[in-house]
């Protein structure tokens, strides 16, 4: 029997907007070249379902892996980023900063509208969710680095701070079900 598994997935390369939500955000053309090697990337691990946040960044990246793929693909909601939607956009050492601050303050509100321990208490109930709802199966979450990055720390152990600044866009992890272990990791897909 093949193992089971949970591969989380940080979205493709988004078209960075200022005036418009980066929750609106769409693929850039390089954002799109690069998921079909994401796709082939996570082939060997036999993904059965794919879901993904509603953010349009996520639902073209995990839409196209499942045409790739030739997977059904499902919108959940609860799996969208940490919610920054009535801030305007940060400028970089600005955004940094304040991630920073959000994964070393987690029950503080240090900025956006959810503390990182209701951030991750969200996604982690929805992923939850999502394994029940199709229990046996290896499930692909199609999702955003900040709340991959508290679900994984607090799954396996490993510094969310650390994760976030190694994910790329695409990057993904691979999570043994059973042991709560990462078993792989692609940072630059």
């Amino acid at each position: 029997m093949m193992k089971k598994y949970l591969i989380l997935i940080k979205h493709s390369l988004p078209k960075i907007e200022k005036d418009i939500p980066a929750a609106q955000w769409k693929l850039s053309e390089e954002g799109q070249i690069r998921v079909p090697r994401l796709a082939d990337s996570i082939k060997r691990f036999q993904p059965e379902v794919i879901v993904s946040s509603s953010e349009t960044k996520a639902k073209e990246t995990a839409g196209m892996m499942a045409s790739i793929l030739q997977l059904e693909l499902h919108v959940v909601e609860g799996l969208q980023e940490h919610d920054r939607s009535k801030l305007p956009y940060l400028a970089q050492d600005v955004f940094y900063a304040s991630i920073h601050e959000f994964f070393q303050k987690p029950d503080q509100l240090v900025f956006g509208s959810e503390t990182a321990n209701q951030a991750h208490a969200r996604f982690q109930r929805t992923v939850q969710s999502v394994l029940n709802d199709h229990p046996d199966k290896t499930v692909v979450v199609v999702t955003h680095g900040t709340v991959m990055s508290l679900f994984v720390s607090r799954l396996t152990g490993i510094s969310d701070q650390s994760l976030w600044n190694k994910l790329g866009l695409p990057s993904f992890v691979v999570v043994d079900l059973e042991s709560n272990s990462l078993i792989a990791r692609e940072y630059n897909v």
